[in-house]
């Protein structure tokens, strides 16, 4: 490993495990039966565990939004063209996109960056240009980036999360853009977990059933062509993952180095939470999960992580929205974690 990488050795920070135990001992002594609101108490007990308090909460909340193309459209295996991913940059950077307009609701901060879309779009208010080239390489075919992107794409993520800490941020979540990064995403969560590309493959951003044969073969290519026995996680990012899956990495890393709770989104970000994982496993307790995404493939990739997402609602657009939906939830814990009154507060009996 490069001497510009080393941070990624640092220890994870130890969640504070008596600080959740008594965040567990207040929730039972809540005027309501023991457990009975659910994952509602879980993420307040998680939550004030990782922030080393009585008065956990989500806010601020930091979105990195991190966009790039992806080489491996030229296997056509997406539905939409690659002039899209610039188009979608510009429709976030004027509040038109859905994780745009969510954030705005919610009061979250977002942050978008531009990583490497196909054609330079030049200065765009409201876009952080960080472009590591003009999208990835195809993986059926070559690798995805030199080793000189993929350090700088996770230094960017590290970055990233180093400037949301100095704004004061309590929650990350890390979203995506790109044309063909499903396929990116699958073909690195095969290669992390031994999966087949048939059990992870679907239909991303809408392919029938013809493009997901594409896609199916485009990953297996890309898996024969990459996947050697002497291959460390690093390695199998450069070869396979995208601009925006790197960044993610490092910004995941660099959050449960510096303690910062992380919202992992659907099915591309969780292809990142898996690469974090293998790392540095201790990552894992820093990350809670939003929402069980429709690709059929994110089922197992969830059972790899031991995790089980908070919202079912079908979602599969990723960009951070599972994420940003969860926002209201956590809000909802932790206010009755705090101001719900206490049996004997309410002067309620017990029995």
């Amino acid at each position: 490993m490069t001497i510009e990488l080393a941070w990624l050795n640092e220890p994870c920070h130890p969640i504070n495990h008596a600080a959740a135990d008594a965040a567990r001992q207040r929730q039972d002594q809540l005027t309501k039966p023991y457990g009975s609101l659910g994952r509602l108490e879980e993420m307040a007990i998680a939550l004030a565990g990782m922030q080393n308090t009585a008065t956990p909460s989500p806010d601020p909340v930091q979105v990195l939004q991190f966009l790039s193309d992806h080489g491996a459209v030229a296997e056509g295996i997406s539905a939409f063209p690659q002039v899209v991913t610039i188009q979608m940059l510009r429709n976030m950077a004027t509040g038109g996109a859905p994780v745009s307009v969510m954030a705005q609701a919610l009061g979250v901060r977002l942050e978008i960056v531009n990583l490497g879309t196909a054609t330079d779009p030049g200065e765009i208010a409201g876009v952080r240009s960080e472009r590591l080239g003009a999208g990835t390489g195809n993986i059926a075919r070559e690798a995805a980036m030199t080793e000189r992107q993929l350090i700088d794409g996770l230094n960017i993520g590290r970055d990233g999360v180093e400037r949301a800490l100095a704004a004061g941020a309590k929650l990350l979540i890390c979203g995506e853009m790109g044309i063909g990064n499903t396929t990116s995403a699958t073909a690195l969560a095969c290669a992390l977990l031994g999966e087949e590309p048939a059990a992870l493959v679907g239909p991303g951003t809408g392919l029938d059933a013809s493009g997901i044969a594409r896609k199916t073969r485009t990953v297996s290519a890309a898996l024969a062509l990459h996947l050697t026995p002497d291959a460390t996680p690093l390695e199998l990012m450069r070869r396979l993952a995208g601009f925006d899956i790197v960044a993610t990495v490092g910004a995941f890393l660099t959050a449960a180095q510096r303690g910062l709770p992380i919202v992992v989104d659907g099915f591309i970000m969780s292809s990142a939470a898996i690469a974090t994982v293998r790392l540095q496993p201790a990552a894992r307790e820093w990350m809670l999960f939003a929402t069980a995404s429709a690709e059929p493939g994110h089922r197992r990739m969830m059972a790899a992580l031991a995790a089980q997402p908070y919202l079912d609602f079908g979602l599969r657009l990723g960009e951070a929205t599972g994420a940003l939906a969860v926002v209201p939830l956590l809000r909802l814990a932790c206010a009755l974690h705090q101001h719900t009154a206490t049996f004997a507060e309410a002067g309620v009996s017990q029995s």
